[in-house]
Formats: C-alpha cells, structure tokens, sequence
C-alpha cells in the first residue's frame, strides 16, 4: 500500500514549518534532559500512518526500532514521511525531515546528518545503536531522492 499524496503535501504544508522551528528549539536547548523532553514531544508532528503501508520494503534497514519511510517526488523536490515505533525516533525523525523535507534532491545529496546533529547539541548524547539507525534513514532519503 502507497501512501495517498494528499498525505504527503498535507504534512508538507501544515508541519514544514513547525519542524523548521522544532529543529531550532532542541539547538537552543542547552540540557540533555531539555532535548530528550523536546524529542519526545517532537514525535508528535508525525502524522499517523495506516498500518497496512508499514511494509517490508518501507521498513529502514539499520535501524534497532522499526521504522519505515515513504517518499513522494513532487517535480524538483522530494517530499518524505516516516514512522517508528518508538517515542524517541519519531522526534529524531522529525529533525531529519526538518533538514530534507521539500528539498531537492541536489540539497539532500549535499545534507550531512553528522553535522546537522552535533550543530543540534544530539551527537555523543545518542546511543550506538540509535546514532546507527538515524543514519541509516538519512542513507535512505538520499537513495530515494535520485
């Protein structure tokens, strides 16, 4: 099952914005407490996906918390949801869909996830596991942003 396009530029135009702004909140926060509370909250932005799209080929390889992304091109740009099952992951994915979301695939090329998390105040605070994961789904947004 594919996810509707509706869906995809619904969370594009409601949640873009919001995720912008969560990405420069858990930057400003200056605990790790601060930013694990922010995280967990942040997983909320992430719309609910049918059960019946969470399929195998969806599922993201690497990862120790299942998780699934789905990619929708619109011309030039790519737009890219995701789900887990875990509270933390949803919020870790929400800051990479803040980075890559309604990019082209040019800007998602050039977007390094190692960067982007130790300007966020995230690397070193994350687990082996976990940091493997989160690289993993952002391997996968540049393999479907061709």
């Amino acid at each position: 099952m594919q996810l509707p396009v509706e869906q995809f530029l619904e969370f594009d135009q409601q949640c873009t914005p919001l995720l912008q702004d969560a990405a420069i909140k858990v930057a400003n926060a200056k605990q790790w407490q601060d930013k694990y509370r922010l995280l967990m909250q942040l997983g909320k932005l992430l719309p609910a996906v049918d059960d019946a799209a969470k399929t195998e080929a969806a599922r993201v390889d690497g990862c120790e918390s299942a998780a699934w992304l789905f990619h929708f091109p619109l011309g030039d740009l790519h737009l890219f949801l995701a789900d887990s099952d875990a509270r933390i992951v949803k919020g870790l994915i929400v800051l990479l869909l803040a980075a890559t979301n309604g990019k082209t695939a040019e800007e998602i090329h050039a977007f390094d996830a190692s960067a982007y998390f130790a300007e966020l105040g995230l690397a070193g605070q994350l687990s082996p596991s976990r940091s493997n994961g989160l690289y993993a789904l952002a391997a996968q947004i540049k393999r479907l942003a061709q």
